[in-house]
């Protein structure tokens, strides 16, 4: 009898065994790195075009570095052009049309109507505005002409593309994290209205792909005002062509892999958080599922114990 009750249990655990093995398993901790790889590998070989955009992005940015430094001469040059624009003079002439066009537009009449007064504050304001745009352009040109002493890749020009980039950068997250404030404090009202019974869990996983959404987003955005602004940096140094567009090229390369690689290490913690509980909660239910089993089976066997009179 003994023996017989060996072999029901082991032919129950066995049933259990084949049983859990039937239901869909996360994969080991030891196999995500693998599987990651090989998603990264397929990837890159489907998308050739974009993964060596990528790659030479970080090649570009790995080369450039800082920029160069510039010499003694270099940066006596740069100073006495940078010191020739005349900073005094053109916010005098932004205080001028500011105080043009206040006047102005404060003696309009309705519906845009202009008498003589109106006409002659117009005119003061656009002479104001001429008188700026002018100051404005003879600055600009001097800045130009001291760019282009320092050069393209120089510690000035490569220093001006990373602060554009940061700045877009800071601007793209400061968008993601309101805009994922907001959703989260919406989303919670939402299921307040609606009176529906929702775990934790599942507002935890919402809130979590509208965060996902809103990085992607603002990330994205930032890139493409980046790139937009680029080439006006570019062109500023007055380089020759050839260096312009290889500059633009890879400086707009190295900002797309900084993104990329941004993105990506976003999506991996999130899925790796993600993956993290819900092998917990697999664990979990396989022991409560045995347990269960277990209970079962001493409930069928144990009234079948032999007696001995």
């Amino acid at each position: 009898p003994n023996q017989a009750s060996k072999n029901r249990s082991k032919s129950y655990e066995r049933k259990m065994n084949q049983q859990q093995q039937q239901v869909a398993r996360l994969p080991e901790p030891s196999q995500v790195g693998q599987l990651v790889v090989r998603g990264i590998t397929s990837f890159a070989r489907r998308n050739k075009v974009l993964s060596g955009f990528y790659l030479f992005g970080w090649i570009f940015l790995l080369f450039v570095g800082s920029g160069t430094q510039l010499t003694y001469q270099q940066r006596r040059q740069y100073n006495e052009i940078m010191n020739t624009v005349d900073v005094e003079a053109e916010y005098l002439a932004t205080s001028d049309y500011w105080k043009a066009r206040q006047e102005y537009h404060a003696s309009r009449g309705w519906f845009w109507t202009c008498d003589k007064y109106c006409q002659g504050n117009k005119a003061r304001f656009q002479q104001a505005e001429k008188t700026l745009n002018a100051i404005r352009a003879e600055g600009a040109a001097r800045m130009s002409d001291a760019k282009k002493t320092a050069g393209l890749l120089s510690e000035v020009g490569v220093g001006e593309m990373k602060d554009s980039f940061w700045s877009y950068l800071y601007q793209g997250k400061q968008f993601a994290k309101r805009q994922s404030m907001w959703d989260a404090l919406f989303i919670g009202l939402r299921q307040m209205q609606r009176g529906r019974d929702e775990t934790w869990i599942e507002f935890g996983f919402k809130v979590l792909m509208n965060v996902l959404i809103n990085f992607s987003m603002g990330l994205f955005m930032s890139l493409l005002f980046f790139i937009f602004g680029l080439w006006t940096i570019v062109r500023s140094y007055q380089p020759n062509p050839i260096m312009a567009v290889l500059v633009f090229v890879g400086a707009a390369a190295a900002a797309f892999a900084y993104v990329a690689t941004y993105l990506f290490a976003i999506y991996g913690a999130a899925a790796g958080g993600v993956y993290g509980f819900l092998k917990v909660a697999e664990s979990a239910g396989q022991q409560q599922r045995l347990n269960q089993g277990r209970a079962q089976q001493r409930m069928q066997y144990g009234g079948r114990r032999p007696h001995y009179d």
